[in-house]
Order: structure tokens, then C-alpha cells, then sequence
């Protein structure tokens, strides 16, 4: 019975955060809509590659620390896209629940008008997060929240302009983990997506600000190791409002997650790996 009911829970939870997020999309979708004169939308399709190293260490029972790197390119390998460094503190409020308060650095890639070499636009970015996990029969669902605060170097025609554009941004992840294989070290399926609202005194065509689309597996290595290796296909809006950029990207995620607790809990109270990031566009 116990299960049942977390199982309802869970689902109900879970149909109330998918009525949200479609009343924000159409809220979001108004602005736009109200535009007299709306210029032909224009897609622009990369090839991306993305990996990255994320870690979720526990030092206690209820602290922990969180850092991850992260490198994109475009035209698959062959340009860069950002650089992307972050940190935080994490606070558990159960076993398989925390939150996160943390910083985070980002140097994005600009390509140079006269000399055709690449410029870094810098961004600085505070974030808050909540990720909580739960169990399905045999499947794994892993949501989270995250609000962040983002400061954003301007350029234009390759050139710092000196301003600084601020935005609040608001992310939702689901992530689902099915196991396929009878075997425990097989890997898994891993589906998952996220979308981020956006909102500031710059952001007036696009409140929708991108959704990322992943499909592929889970594998665990063993002594905190795991990655995911997948598709993920990224749909941005720019600020224009009319310009899109639709990412095939190649993702290859590595985890680690140390405990230096000195009593661990057993392997049925432990919360599964974390899976961390997605990225995209602007992480």
C-alpha cells in the first residue's frame, strides 16, 4: 500500500507540474502574439558536441558541495561554443532530496569580425536549485528546479559594447532512468527533458527561452563513476523573438559522486546517482 500511494503521489505531482509549465508556455507565446508585424522566422541547425565532468560530494549527513565543467562546440568538434564552470553548496533535506545555492562562470564563444579570431563574452550567474528523486515500480524519476540570476556581457560585431544585459531564468528538468536489462551493471535508458522560462527588462519577444530533448543511456562504473552518453536535441529562441537555433547535439556527461561520510547509509536508503546537467545554448 505504502508504494501505491507514492506511486499516485508521484503522478499526481506530476500532472500538476505539466499543467504549469503549459499554462507558462501559452502566457509566454502572448507577447508575441500581440506583435503587429512579426519578421519570417529564421532556423538556424548546428552540429554540436558536449561533455563534462559533474560531481555531488556528501561530507555529511545533510552538507555536501557540487561542481561541474563544462566544454560545447559547434560544427560538431571543429569551433567552440562555451566554456562553463560551477560550483555550489548543497543542503539534504532527505535522502533522496537537496538543495543547491551556488555560483557559476561562463565564457562564450564570439566569433571575431576583422581578424576572424574567436572572442569570449563573459557571463556571472548565481543560481538556486531544488532536485528531488523518486522510484516508479523499477523506473527512476529524477525533477528539478532552478532559478538563476545571470549577468551577461554584451557584444556586437565582435566587439564588447561595455553593457551587461541581466535576466532571471526559470528551469524544469524530468529525467527518467528505465532499466532494459535483467543485468544490474547493464545500461540503462535514459529520457529526459527541460525547459527554461526567462524574464527581465531585455527579454521582450522571447520568454520561452529554449527546450532540451535527450534520448540515450546510463552506465555506471563503479567508486562513484557513471556517465550518460546521448542525442540531445536543443530549440532556442533568440532575442529577436523571430530567430531559432536548432542544436543536434552529441552529449557525452561524466559523474562522480564521493561520500566521505564516516557511517554510510545502506544501498536501499541512498538516492541514485544524480543525473546533473543539460545544458544548451547558454547553459
Amino acid at each position: 500500500m505504502p508504494r501505491r500511494s507514492e506511486s499516485k503521489l508521484s503522478c499526481s505531482l506530476i500532472g500538476s507540474i505539466v499543467r504549469t509549465l503549459v499554462l507558462s508556455l501559452w502566457l509566454a507565446s502572448v507577447p508575441a502574439m500581440a506583435q503587429t508585424e512579426v519578421p519570417e522566422k529564421v532556423v538556424n541547425h548546428q552540429a554540436q558536441f558536449w561533455t563534462s565532468v559533474n560531481s555531488t560530494a556528501r561530507l555529511s549527513d545533510r552538507w555536501g558541495l557540487v561542481a561541474d565543467f563544462h566544454l560545447r562546440r559547434n560544427n560538431f568538434a571543429t569551433d567552440p561554443s562555451f566554456y562553463f564552470a560551477r560550483a555550489g553548496a548543497a543542503y539534504w533535506t532527505g535522502p533522496r532530496a537537496y538543495a543547491v545555492v551556488g555560483y557559476a562562470h561562463m565564457w562564450l564563444a564570439v566569433p571575431g569580425v576583422e581578424n576572424g579570431e574567436w572572442a569570449f563574452a563573459h557571463e556571472n550567474r548565481i543560481y538556486q536549485q531544488f532536485q528531488w528523486s523518486t522510484s516508479v515500480g523499477q523506473n527512476s524519476l529524477l525533477q528539478r528546479f532552478r532559478l538563476e540570476q545571470r549577468w551577461v556581457e554584451q557584444y556586437a560585431m565582435g566587439l564588447p559594447t561595455g553593457s551587461v544585459r541581466f535576466t532571471h531564468r526559470i528551469r524544469y528538468l524530468m529525467s527518467w532512468s528505465v532499466p532494459v536489462f535483467k543485468h544490474p551493471k547493464a545500461p540503462k535508458l535514459m529520457i529526459a527533458d527541460e525547459i527554461l522560462l526567462q524574464m527581465g527588462p531585455d527579454v521582450v519577444y522571447n520568454p520561452f527561452d529554449q527546450n532540451r530533448l535527450s534520448l540515450g543511456i546510463q552506465q555506471k562504473l563503479g567508486k562513484g563513476w557513471s556517465f550518460d552518453l546521448a542525442y540531445m536535441y536543443v530549440y532556442q529562441q533568440k532575442f529577436s523573438g523571430y530567430q531559432y537555433d536548432a542544436n543536434h547535439t552529441l552529449r557525452w556527461f561524466f559523474y562522480y559522486a564521493p561520500d566521505f561520510r564516516k557511517k554510510r547509509p545502506t544501498p536501499s536508503e541512498s538516492a541514485p546517482l544524480p543525473i546533473d546537467d543539460y545544458p544548451s545554448g547558454e547553459e
